[in-house]
């Protein structure tokens, strides 16, 4: 991670919050130069840590994790940057709201004190039919932000279909595969 922030990375993500959490006390000494990003799933107990050390969320499926969130930022930092993951695939292997469940969850969160809702993050079911899931949730952006919701990131693509999220008009692709090698 020294080796991409010297390179000129500033954002870093994390799937799992425990090491998300080590690495972001790993490099302490680089935190007012770094942004990091919770891409994986949180659970309840796990949102206070999270909340207090976090610059971006991009998994928020429930109301109570929002809340939980909103409830436990500090005073002291900017809001928490928050996504709504949504499953636009409707795999029941993975996480996130079906499309039709975004739009409520979406003005609640907007509403609440300590963050601010930026938009939308989904992980397409891989293969011939991710173009179009990448197509659906940039309109699914398209039709929150024309009702109203100041909405800026549209967080889709990974190291293998960022071309796909890209021209579907995502603004913030996840690489860390691309940059750090696979697991």
């Amino acid at each position: 991670m020294r080796e991409a922030f010297a390179a000129g990375a500033r954002a870093f993500g994390e799937n799992y919050v425990q090491e998300g959490l080590a690495k972001v006390a790993e490099l302490s000494d680089l935190r007012a130069e770094l942004e990091w990003h919770l891409i994986g799933p949180l659970q309840s107990n796990k949102t206070k840590p999270v909340a207090e050390t976090f610059d971006w969320v991009h998994s928020v499926d429930r109301l109570k994790i929002a809340e939980r969130l909103s409830d436990q930022r500090p005073p002291g930092l900017p809001p928490l940057n928050i996504c709504l993951q949504v499953n636009i695939s409707a795999e029941a292997s993975k996480s996130g709201l079906l499309p039709d469940e975004v739009s409520a969850l979406a003005r609640q969160v907007a509403a609440l004190p300590r963050l601010k809702l930026r938009g939308l993050m989904a992980i397409p079911e891989p293969g011939p039919g991710a173009l179009a899931q990448h197509q659906a949730m940039a309109a699914l952006f398209a039709v929150l932000k024309a009702d109203g919701l100041a909405l800026d990131t549209l967080s889709l693509g990974m190291s293998a279909d960022l071309e796909d999220a890209i021209a579907a008009g995502s603004t913030m692709v996840r690489v860390g595969t691309a940059v750090f090698g696979a697991r």
